[in-house]
């Protein structure tokens, strides 16, 4: 199975950047069909991955994925599921 993977430990402290980044993989998965994303905001303090998670809780981002699931076994990975049309 195809899927895009985002490693956020590069630009852990770049708010506008993460944004960026996580709306460019998000839409390219839209653009390719590409049915699961994987971010990797990493363990540390929990911060990053609370900011992906409101990220792809906005409203016009939602609407475009079918559902976010968290690893259970690694805490610092994010999968984010397409069902497209």
């Amino acid at each position: 199975m195809a899927k895009l993977k985002l490693d956020l430990h590069e630009i852990y402290n770049k708010g506008r950047t993460i944004d960026d980044e996580l709306r460019r993989i998000i839409f390219e998965a839209v653009e390719k069909r590409i049915p699961l994303v994987e971010i990797i905001p990493g363990k540390g303090s929990g911060q990053l991955k609370k900011k992906v998670l409101r990220f792809l809780e906005q409203s016009e981002i939602k609407k475009l994925y079918s559902r976010i699931e968290k690893d259970s076994k690694n805490f610092g990975r994010i999968f984010v599921h397409f069902k497209h049309q």
